[in-house]
């Protein structure tokens, strides 16, 4: 059958049902498949758009719960004690009372990461005087949820797509910023339940290796990273909303006078009259800026409090400020660890004491300190 017929056949009921015998034939034409099930065609539109604006699917829903019913006093202090038992904190701060497995670190040993608070920029001076900036990175309370073995991410949705073709990895669930599980689902609150912390604002997953996993309820501080190591830092950029091309790509506009109307901050021509006579895909065009998920590779740490568990990292992080970023070890290979990293992660000593609460990169210039030797 010819190109005509076919597409007379497809469009017309008539014909399509008179030629019922015929149907078998055409569906396996492969002009039939192209028309109906272009899967390239879909590929190449659904790349256009970069982001979402909405969370994925297969997160367990957390909406606020807004509850009109007036509780009394005593009832509302009963559901408190209630909450504070069923959520009794028995997260455990002394590396002795944790059942982990002793192993030894190495290079290809990937550790977890931790969720942290971008609280603002600082300048620091180093020994000879040049002035860098630093981003403060404040690390939340944070808690092992879970550990996900790597039989069991690898048929998940994320883990079958990442270790397709390599070996897999386990993952670990970290969370930080408690709350009131009031405000939160139920089937929300019970992923901490089992556990028994309180509710986490924040949740996230860190790939790791099995020699790095860490028990449920197991804190993690800003001593998880040494100074002078290189991390990466991982978060959503600003959200500019919907822009022009000058602010959105840097375009020079038309020019202000001389016969130009309404055309001084315009993109111009966007597609030619020749070739396909379309619009390419990738054109730069108005449209929404920022909110889009970057990683900033090989920070380096200049300064640890272990105080209030601030990090300062030289150079700026992707983010406004009190924007939720994550910080783990650096994938970079030439900066990667040499030597052992607190391992899994770091604990206090047993007495509570601090070793020291300021640890600064040796080539930074610590204020109070004489700055000439003679």
């Amino acid at each position: 059958m010819s190109t005509l017929g076919l597409l007379r056949t497809l469009f017309n009921p008539k014909a399509l049902t008179s030629n019922a015998t015929q149907l078998p034939s055409l569906n396996r034409s492969p002009f039939l498949v192209g028309l109906f099930f272009n899967h390239e065609q879909i590929r190449t539109m659904s790349r256009v758009k970069r982001r979402t604006t909405h969370p994925p699917y297969w997160h367990v829903l957390k909406n606020v719960q807004k509850s009109e019913d007036k509780i009394s006093s005593d009832n509302l202090r009963f559901v408190r004690e209630v909450i504070q038992e069923k959520y009794k904190n028995k997260s455990p701060i002394k590396g002795s009372d944790l059942d982990i497995q002793k192993t030894e670190w190495n290079p290809k040993t990937k550790r977890s990461g931790v969720i942290a608070r971008n609280i603002g920029v600082q300048h620091l001076w180093q020994k000879d005087g040049t002035k860098i900036i630093c981003t403060v990175l404040h690390v939340l309370d944070n808690h092992v949820i879970r550990y996900i073995p790597p039989e069991e991410y690898a048929k998940s949705i994320i883990g079958s797509k990442v270790f397709r073709n390599r070996k897999p990895l386990g993952c670990l669930v970290v969370g930080a910023e408690a709350t009131n599980p009031e405000k939160f689902t139920r089937q929300y609150c019970s992923l901490f339940s089992e556990v028994g912390l309180m509710p986490k604002k924040r949740l996230a997953r860190f790939i790791i290796t099995p020699n790095a996993v860490l028990p449920p309820c197991t804190p993690i501080t800003a001593g998880h990273f040494v100074t002078g190591q290189a991390v990466d830092v991982y978060g959503k950029t600003i959200d500019y909303g919907f822009q022009g091309v000058v602010k959105r790509w840097g375009f020079k506009g038309g020019p202000a006078s001389h016969g130009a109307t309404k055309f001084h901050r315009r993109g111009g021509t966007i597609g030619t009259g020749r070739d396909k006579a379309r619009v390419w895909p990738g054109q730069k065009m108005p449209g929404h800026m920022g909110s889009e998920r970057r990683f900033c590779r090989g920070l380096k740490i200049v300064r640890i409090n272990m105080k209030y568990n601030v990090i300062y990292v030289k150079g700026t992080v992707p983010g406004p400020t009190n924007s939720i970023v994550q910080i783990f070890d650096t994938n970079l290979p030439l900066r990667k660890f040499t030597e052992a990293p607190p391992h899994p992660t770091y604990f206090p000593p047993e007495d509570g004491t601090l070793p020291q609460e300021d640890i600064c990169d040796p080539s930074l210039h610590v204020f109070g300190t004489p700055s000439i030797s003679v």
